[in-house]
């Protein structure tokens, strides 16, 4: 049997928080930089909890007003402590909560940095290596973010994307390119291809084979919770299994 763990940014102000976790395995819950505060990151563990999703941190930038995904340049050990800040901020009411933490995504800018840049993507590493090394770093699949995770001895999932359009090199294209968000008819089709065969038709029409073991809804789409139930009601259909990390 094919197995997916299926993850959705959540914690972030959308509003459809609790319709979108009975149909997820993993939540990525903003840590207070880019989103998010006490309140917010404790009424999602309860989600967590309640639903049996299993929580993980995702920290970003501090920068609400572009919602983190503005690129920023920061010294090394800033970088580190923002990022080890932010999973310890999120793990104190987790554990207030009764919820393990399981995983570290970034967010945004941060993400996509640490994806293509080394240098971000071992700060990164060494912030969780730092505040907990049993936990798992999530990147996109086959990255520098994955490779700095597991140069510093971290257990790593590759990340894939159910709704954004991928490039010829293997990353997202921009936001704002053409094809850089599918239709939903789209994502359902490129879902199913990277749970069942893991592979996705670039823009442009190369096919690329990619590791898929977490697939990503970001949570702060309008249709997220349509999108998520068409998601999960396909991939059960195929005979994927839908499980956490």
């Amino acid at each position: 049997m094919h197995c997916i763990d299926f993850n959705c940014d959540l914690g972030e102000g959308c509003g459809h928080d609790a319709e979108l976790m009975p149909l997820i395995s993993s939540a990525n819950i903003a840590c207070g930089a880019h989103a998010g505060d006490d309140a917010t990151m404790r009424a999602t563990l309860r989600l967590c909890r309640e639903h049996g999703v299993t929580a993980g941190a995702h920290p970003g930038y501090a920068d609400r007003e572009q919602f983190g995904r503005r690129e920023r340049t920061l010294p090394h050990a800033e970088l580190v402590a923002l990022v080890r800040d932010q999973i310890a901020a999120l793990d104190a009411l987790a554990r207030d909560e009764g919820v393990t933490l399981r995983h570290v995504k970034p967010h945004g800018a941060l993400y996509n940095q640490s994806a293509r840049e080394p240098d971000i993507a071992m700060a990164v590493a060494e912030a969780v290596r730092a505040y907990d090394r049993s936990l798992i770093v999530v990147g996109l699949s086959g990255s520098a973010s994955i490779e700095a995770a597991q140069t510093c001895g971290l257990r790593t999932a590759h990340e894939v994307f159910a709704e954004r359009g991928y490039g010829e090199d293997g990353r997202l294209l921009p936001r704002g390119a053409p094809g850089a968000v599918l239709t939903p008819d789209a994502t359902v089709e490129q879902a199913l291809g990277l749970a069942l065969r893991g592979d996705v038709v670039a823009h442009g029409g190369r096919v690329l084979r990619l590791r898929a073991d977490t697939l990503c809804l970001h949570g702060d789409r309008d249709d997220a919770v349509e999108i998520a139930q068409r998601l999960h009601a396909a991939l059960t259909t195929a005979g994927v299994r839908i499980q956490s990390l």
